[in-house]
């Protein structure tokens, strides 16, 4: 018989809804960095790959390639176990002054998001007229002026639908996060459900938070593109 007794004080009030916001606030932070620094990069490396210097677009080629068919749960193992061998120590110890783990995490969400964004938005670029290119290089702009004022803003527009979809991903993804001792939400709703037994309570509240998350992210995006990537509000 089924005989469990709901209680959800557990997750809205005490010590254990304190841990639930503390995993809020740090999945926020962890999703909010890496979605910035993988957009950024996702930009870079798209452009890279439509580049006509050889080794550069190869380099662009191979970094998609590797990062988008390798499994991100053997990336966040990869950086937080290896970044000892890879970086320089200058750099890891600046990583170790701060949130290593943190850190770790932030390093394997954007490189691999950025993969899947530099792929959204060159298919952007690809779609702009190439006439536009030539038009702004014939009135003197350089080709990264070119890019930059002309090209990107477009690109950028045209690819809102599959840039949220990579957002929210790496928001839900963030979750893998407490695989290498991130104390996101995930973690702190696991160990809500190892001191109390609430399971159901637990997980469901950080489903809840999840969902408001990508309502949010969703509706910040599409107010992004309404007021600085439509035709009216682009400068």
């Amino acid at each position: 018989m089924f005989n469990y007794q709901f209680d959800w004080s557990v997750v809205l009030t005490g010590q254990y809804a304190q841990w639930i916001v503390d995993g809020i606030k740090v999945t926020i932070q962890l999703s909010a960095v890496s979605i910035v620094l993988s957009f950024l990069m996702g930009l870079l490396i798209a452009v890279m790959r439509l580049s006509n210097v050889g080794p550069i677009r190869w380099f662009a080629q191979g970094y998609l390639e590797f990062i988008r068919n390798t499994p991100l749960l053997v990336q966040f193992f990869f950086w937080y176990f290896g970044s000892y061998q890879i970086l320089p120590q200058g750099v890891n110890d600046w990583l170790n002054a701060r949130d290593f783990e943190f850190s770790a995490a932030v390093i394997a969400l954007t490189i691999y998001t950025s993969a899947f964004i530099a792929e959204d938005i060159r298919s952007g670029i690809r779609s702009i007229p190439k006439e536009q290119m030539e038009a702004a290089r014939s009135s003197g702009f350089s080709y990264v002026r070119s890019m930059q004022y002309i090209i990107l803003p477009q690109a950028v527009r045209l690819t809102i639908p599959p840039l949220i979809s990579q957002f929210l991903n790496l928001t839900k993804n963030s979750s893998l996060a407490m695989t290498i001792g991130v104390a996101e939400l995930t973690y702190q709703a696991r160990q809500v459900e190892s001191y109390t037994f609430k399971g159901f309570e637990s997980f469901t509240a950080a489903t809840l938070v999840y969902l408001t998350l990508s309502v949010v992210i969703t509706a910040l995006v599409t107010l992004y593109d309404k007021r600085v990537l439509s035709p009216t509000g682009m400068k």
